[in-house]
């Protein structure tokens, strides 16, 4: 099938994206990579009036050093973001989780904000930048605010953006050099959604765990924040840490589904285990004789 007719807008800036966003009433679409938007016009599962392309704003491009965190532009693309030494740095988990994005020819043109703003459940940057606390930085032509990331998804495909506002920055804070990373997936195949994943960080100061930040993908309708597992493992030393009943926890946050792909049950069983296996090698510990 070929798209529903629209216009097309490639504004150069970002006052210019927001005054078309705003003249279009809803009626809009913001084009970034494309990788999602471009299968759904051709089914005609998307029909906009007007397509607004931000790939010409500068603005929206890059990794910059902020106060006490990295920003990442949202038309940042992903394979650019993976081989950036800032991001290695200073958000390392991010990088990994980035790895497994898609394939090599997605991630050329797929953007990090276009993966944080639809939300795809059981995608790896949206869990990210909630296991972390990013912020996301939204514009309209009304002013600017920042929305906490576990606060951004409301439903599958569901954020808290308007329709006259435009994703301007994702904030990720510093964690600590030297702090522990997290994550593993399962998915059927390199580069397909995961059945079940999760990420994360930890800081450890004198052995014992003095920030925690996870976040699970696939294990519900939004990318899922364990609250449990992490107020558990705060002020835990490492040798009172019991992965599999930290793990308990954290898959009790969650609220998995039934597919054609794989059952809740089956989603439960498979988070519990990689949540364990990786929180123990991730800290070092021994298994449970």
């Amino acid at each position: 099938m070929k798209p529903a007719p629209f216009d097309y807008v490639a504004p150069t800036s970002i006052d210019e994206a927001l005054s078309a966003l705003a003249d279009a009433g809803g009626g809009a679409t913001i084009l970034a990579g494309g990788q999602t938007l471009m299968p759904l016009l051709n089914l005609r599962m998307s029909q906009p009036f007007i397509i607004i392309d931000i790939n010409r704003i500068a603005e929206l491009k890059g990794v910059t050093r902020a106060s006490g965190g990295t920003r990442v532009g949202p038309v940042t693309r992903q394979a650019d973001a993976l081989a950036d030494a800032t991001l290695a740095q200073h958000v390392p988990v991010m990088v990994e989780a980035l790895s497994h994005v898609g394939h090599y020819q997605t991630r050329n043109r797929g953007t990090v904000g276009g993966s944080v703003s639809l939300g795809e459940p059981a995608a790896e940057m949206p869990a990210t930048a909630v296991a972390l606390g990013a912020t996301i930085e939204i514009r309209s032509s009304k002013g600017t605010r920042q929305v906490p990331a576990d606060e951004f998804y409301l439903g599958p495909y569901m954020t808290v953006l308007e329709p006259d506002e435009l994703v301007t920055g994702i904030i990720y804070p510093d964690w600590a050099d030297g702090h522990v990373t997290l994550f593993r997936e399962v998915a059927q195949r390199p580069g397909d959604f995961a059945l079940v994943g999760m990420v994360g960080a930890l800081e450890l100061s004198g052995g014992t765990v003095s920030r925690s930040g996870i976040a699970w993908l696939g294990m519900g309708p939004t990318p899922i924040k364990a609250r449990q597992a992490e107020a558990a493992l705060l002020g835990k030393s490492l040798d009172a840490i019991d992965p599999l009943a930290i793990a308990e926890l954290a898959v009790a946050d969650t609220a998995p589904f039934d597919d054609h792909h794989a059952s809740s049950e089956y989603r439960r069983t498979v988070g519990r285990r990689i949540f364990t296996r990786t929180l123990r090698e991730a800290l070092g510990l021994k298994e449970a004789a």
